[in-house]
């Protein structure tokens, strides 16, 4: 059957496989036995669409949600998609700077949380940033800071002051008519704002990616095509649903073509084990570092992964060993790889499972259907004759819709004629198969994690006697690569190390805090006074061996 674009909303593919296959289990937890029927989940997610337009939810709304993948993350994100909201996802390692920029630049209306993550309480930061809501009636909160902030939704059964629970807001919906909700979603359209994603680009602090129904359901359709998932498919999805990995190539995939979602909460490799053995996975997604955890628990060999057949391996770069390995010990023989950014959706290129072995270790695939890439000389604007190295470009359905409230931003990334500039390098073979062969731009990329050095060059600024900090990726084994700052210290100052990162603990992300700290006289300047980033990367290197330390 040839391949076409699809115009479905998420509500109405949702609703399609509720009518279709109702009985066939849908969304499973199997570490707890918590199982859903595609009709069953359909039901739920109308209760919370309801109960989020009883507490003025409507088209356009922007909701945020900042949980890890617990089993009501894909209820709000379809009960929003069937009133037309927008669901804003927030990235868990998010600290209170982090939060109240997002919140702020998205004009977040509702806000959902769980309890937090580590040593991270999102309850104590939410009242830190809103403390009317422990003085206003829910509903009613005007925040000074935050005013177009309304309600914060605790997700459990827990009582918060000032917070809707998840049960009161089923509750509510219980409460409205079902031909309320069936006319607002009949006014959502499938070239409508449905996600929004925050991203460093490639140029300056974290910008909302606004992306379609139309963006996300084709590019998960033709993800699960090149799989060629269908409905006895289960897929093991144990990557964070806030990034576009989750909630794209995983669900979109999922709600596509029928599958099964087997969730995990929080990436544990025990349980993704124990996931793929008990429920008989045929995919299994991660980046790589997720894979070396699964392959090196000491109770590997305990449990059965015959089942699986194909699975995603993306995020960062992918070692052709680590591919191999996979497919020899956990039996993935058709493990693929997706190339891409959040700003496309996210896939641009994939390899696919009728590709050779070769190719899907080596190669980032071809471009999905509907899709033009193209490698772009960064200084002429001329497509590059294949084997010649430039900037990765593509065009078509899966560019986003632009960044939210920043036009400038946008145009930067989106061409006049619709292409969009990825920053990364590439290089194309002439049988039409792509290379990622390094970044324009200095994004660093830890474990899949995008982390923009200007964010933290901008938080170091505030450290007392820091003259000047760049920040650049310096190579890991285990996560591909790791944040290194280069400080330049005030006449009469001295630091360390630790002071540096104690600095940053507990007010940017983990993973956003430096591993490597390097205390320099000058930077490397171009003849205009540019910095040269590329050559910090070097000295890292050379200043790292000459103190034997290994770049773990």
């Amino acid at each position: 059957m040839e391949l076409q674009l699809q115009d479905k909303t998420l509500g109405q593919w949702l609703e399609h496989w509720a009518e279709t296959t109702p009985d066939r289990e849908f969304l499973v937890y199997s570490d707890r036995n918590l199982r859903f029927t595609w009709k069953e989940f359909n039901r739920r997610v109308d209760d919370m669409a309801k109960g989020l337009m009883a507490i003025g939810v409507h088209k356009g709304t922007h909701v945020g949600i900042w949980a890890t993948n617990v089993p009501d993350w894909l209820t709000f994100l379809y009960a929003g998609a069937k009133t037309g909201a927008v669901l804003v996802t927030i990235n868990t390692g998010y600290k209170q700077s982090e939060l109240e920029y997002l919140v702020r630049d998205a004009d977040i209306h509702t806000l959902c949380i769980t309890e937090g993550v580590f040593d991270s309480s999102y309850v104590d930061m939410v009242y830190k940033m809103a403390p009317e809501l422990k003085e206003s009636q829910r509903g009613y909160m005007h925040c000074r800071r935050f005013p177009k902030l309304k309600n914060v939704v605790y997700i459990g059964q827990e009582k918060y002051r000032g917070m809707y629970s998840t049960p009161e807001i089923m509750l509510l919906g219980k409460n409205i008519d079902d031909r309320t909700l069936s006319e607002a979603t009949a006014q959502v359209g499938c070239y409508d704002v449905v996600n929004m994603q925050y991203t460093s680009g490639t140029t300056g602090f974290p910008k909302g990616v606004m992306l379609t129904h139309h963006n996300i359901t084709n590019n998960g359709y033709f993800t699960g095509e090149g799989m060629a998932y269908t409905a006895d498919d289960k897929l093991c999805c144990c990557v964070p649903l806030f990034h576009c990995f989750g909630v794209v190539l995983a669900s979109m995939a999922v709600l596509t073509h029928g599958c099964t979602q087997v969730m995990v909460e929080r990436f544990d490799p025990l349980v993704v084990l124990a996931s793929v053995h008990k429920e008989r996975c045929t995919a299994l997604y991660g980046v790589p570092t997720m894979f070396i955890a699964e392959m090196n628990h000491p109770m590997f060999e305990l449990f059965d992964l015959t089942s699986l057949r194909t699975g995603i391996m993306a995020g960062s770069l992918c070692p052709i060993e680590l591919m191999r390995s996979v497919t020899e010990k956990m039996h993935i023989t058709h493990i693929t790889s997706v190339y891409g950014l959040t700003e496309s959706s996210p896939g641009m290129t994939h390899s696919v499972i009728t590709d050779s072995f070769e190719d899907r270790c080596t190669t980032v695939g071809r471009e999905y259907p509907f899709t033009e890439v193209a490698v772009i000389d960064p200084d002429t604007g001329e497509e590059c004759p294949a084997g010649v190295q430039g900037e990765m470009c593509c065009r078509g359905y899966l560019v986003m819709k632009g960044y939210y409230n920043k036009p400038e931003a946008t145009r930067e990334v989106i061409s006049p004629d619709g292409w969009l500039h990825s920053g990364d390098l590439g290089v194309k073979d002439e049988r039409g198969y792509y290379r990622i062969t390094g970044r324009i731009k200095d994004m660093i990329i830890r474990g899949g994690e995008n982390i923009y050095p200007r964010e933290i060059e901008e938080y170091l600024y505030h450290l007392e006697g820091v003259k000047d900090v760049q920040a650049v990726a310096v190579p890991s084994k285990k996560y591909g690569e790791e944040v290194g700052v280069f400080i330049i210290l005030h006449d009469g100052v001295s630091l360390t190390e630790e002071i540096v990162r104690d600095f940053c603990r507990g007010q940017i992300a983990r993973h956003k805090i430096p591993r490597y700290v390097f205390f320099v006289d000058a930077f490397p300047m171009t003849g205009s006074g540019k910095i040269q980033k590329f050559k910090l990367k070097d000295m890292a290197a050379e200043l790292l061996a000459a103190r034997g330390v290994e770049m773990t």
